[in-house]
C-alpha cells in the first residue's frame, strides 16, 4: 500500500495541467516531465517494449507467461489534468483514519470539506484519504489510474506465478481538453480489448456515456447609434439572448440526472455588432441526440426568418455512446464485474454522465469499458482519494488479467 501512494504524491507533484487553446500535442510542455517519467519508471520495473511518440503516447508490454496464446488486454490511463482549476505546487496531505466529520483543508484560507455536503465521504470513515491543501486540484483524475496500473504491473513482474497473457498499457496526454484519443494509435496498441482506469467511486463499471455535439452560434449585428436607430440597428447581443430564452428550461444540467439528457450554454461573448454562444448537446440515447440537435436547428432557422440572414449555426459532433461498440462483446463487462465480485467489491454498473477516452477508442476499434480508479470531486480543491480505493483498484487491474488467462485455458480445456 504504501508503494502506490508513494508512487501517487510523486505523480501529482508534478504540474501536468493541459491546455484547450493550446493547438500542439500534448497541449502543453509540462506533460513531457511526467511523461518522461513515466517511461523511465516502467523500464525501471521491468516492462518490455517501453516507448514514447512525438505527442507523448507511452505504450508499453507485460509479456504473456503462458504457453498457449490469450486475448492480449490493456489498460489505460491519462496524465494530463483538468485546465478547470490550478494543478501548480500540488501539496497532497494524508488522513490516517477519517473520523467522519469536517475536514480542514487550509486553516488559513478557512477552506473546510464537510460531509454534510461531500456525502460520498460518509463511506470511507475509518480510512485513510488523501485530499488536498484548498489551493490546488489533487490530480486523482487520473494519476491515480496510473498509479495502480504500474503498481499492478509491477506486482505481476514480482509474482510470475500469476498466469496471464500479453498485457498492453497506454497514458495518454489531454484527455481532459478532449483529445487524449485523438492521437492514439489503436494498431500499435495492438489489444483485442483494454479499461481505461479514469472512473470515481470503489466499484464503478461503467460502458455507456452521452453522445455529444458542441454548439456554436454566431450573430452578426448591425450597430448605429442609438438615438437614430429606428429600423437601422441589429442587436446581436439581444439575437443570442432570444435564442438562449428557447431552449427548453427543465431540459439543462442542473434539472437533469441518471440518463436524461441535456442543452448546456455556458458561454456567450458579445455587443451590438457581433455575438457568438457556445455549448454542448448531450443524452444517452441516439435518437434523443439527433432530436436535439434537431431542435437547436429549428429554433436557429426561426430566428433566420424573423430577423435575416445574420446568424450561422455550427453543431459538431464530438463522440457517442460506446454501449453500440461493447454490448456486442459484453464479455469484457463481465470479466471486469466477475473480478470485482471476485474482490467482494460491490459492481456499481451505470452509465457514465460524461464522456472518456473509452469512447473514442471504442469506435476506433479498441472495446473500452471504464473502470473506477478511486478519486471523489474532480477538477477541484475538494479532490480527494481513499488510499484503499487505490489498492483496491490494483487489485481488480491483477484480477482482470487473471480471469482473462484463466477463462481462455478452461475454453481451450472444454473444446
Amino acid at each position: 500500500m504504501q508503494n502506490i501512494v508513494d508512487r501517487f504524491i510523486g505523480y501529482v507533484k508534478i504540474d501536468t495541467q493541459s491546455d484547450p487553446n493550446s493547438k500542439t500535442t500534448p497541449s502543453t510542455e509540462k506533460q513531457w516531465d511526467l511523461a518522461n517519467k513515466l517511461v523511465e519508471e516502467l523500464k525501471a520495473i521491468g516492462m518490455q517494449d517501453v516507448n514514447i511518440d512525438e505527442n507523448a503516447y507511452i505504450m508499453a508490454t507485460l509479456p504473456s507467461n503462458m504457453e498457449r496464446k490469450v486475448p492480449t488486454i490493456g489498460f489505460i490511463s491519462h496524465f494530463d489534468t483538468s485546465p478547470d482549476y490550478s494543478g501548480t505546487h500540488v501539496n497532497p496531505q494524508i488522513i490516517e483514519s477519517y473520523d467522519g466529520k469536517d475536514i480542514v483543508l487550509n486553516v488559513e484560507k478557512d477552506i473546510v470539506m464537510s460531509p454534510d455536503q461531500f456525502t460520498d465521504l460518509k463511506q470511507y470513515k475509518g480510512q485513510a484519504l488523501i485530499t488536498t491543501d484548498g489551493t490546488t486540484l489533487l490530480g486523482a483524475d487520473d494519476k491515480a489510474g496510473i498509479a495502480e496500473i504500474v503498481t499492478a504491473m509491477e506486482y505481476l513482474i514480482n509474482n510470475p506465478h500469476i498466469h496471464h497473457g500479453d498485457v498492453r498499457v497506454a497514458f495518454t496526454p489531454d484527455e481532459e481538453i478532449g483529445r487524449g484519443a485523438h492521437k492514439f494509435d489503436v494498431k500499435k496498441f495492438n489489444a483485442a480489448w483494454a479499461y481505461t482506469m479514469d472512473g470515481s467511486q470503489i466499484g464503478e463499471l461503467e460502458y455507456e456515456n452521452f453522445n455529444a455535439a458542441g454548439v456554436t452560434l454566431t450573430v452578426k449585428g448591425r450597430s448605429v447609434h442609438p438615438g437614430y436607430a429606428k429600423g437601422k440597428m441589429i442587436n446581436a447581443v439581444m439575437i443570442a439572448s432570444e435564442f438562449l430564452s428557447m431552449i427548453p428550461k427543465k431540459e439543462m444540467p442542473q434539472y437533469t440526472f441518471h440518463r436524461e439528457g441535456f442543452f448546456h450554454f455556458h458561454d456567450i461573448k458579445g455587443n451590438v455588432e457581433l455575438a457568438v454562444v457556445k455549448g454542448i448537446i448531450r443524452d444517452h440515447d441516439r435518437g434523443n441526440f439527433d432530436a436535439r440537435k434537431e431542435l437547436i436547428e429549428r429554433i436557429t432557422s426561426d430566428l433566420i426568418d424573423r430577423f435575416g440572414n445574420i446568424i450561422e449555426l455550427e453543431i459538431k459532433d464530438q463522440y457517442y455512446n460506446m454501449k453500440e461498440k461493447i454490448e456486442p462483446l459484453m464479455h469484457i463487462v463481465d470479466i471486469a464485474e466477475e473480478a470485482m465480485l471476485e474482490l467482494d467489491i460491490e459492481p456499481i454498473i451505470k452509465p457514465i454522465r460524461g464522456g472518456t477516452d473509452g469512447a473514442q477508442l471504442s469506435y476506433m476499434g479498441l472495446p473500452c469499458p471504464n473502470i473506477f480508479a478511486g478519486g471523489h470531486n474532480f477538477h477541484g480543491k475538494y479532490e480527494y482519494i481513499p488510499i484503499e480505493s487505490m489498492k483496491r483498484a490494483t487489485d481488480v487491474i491483477v484480477k482482470i488479467i487473471e480471469l482473462t488467462a484463466r477463462h481462455y485455458k478452461d475454453e481451450e480445456q472444454d473444446s
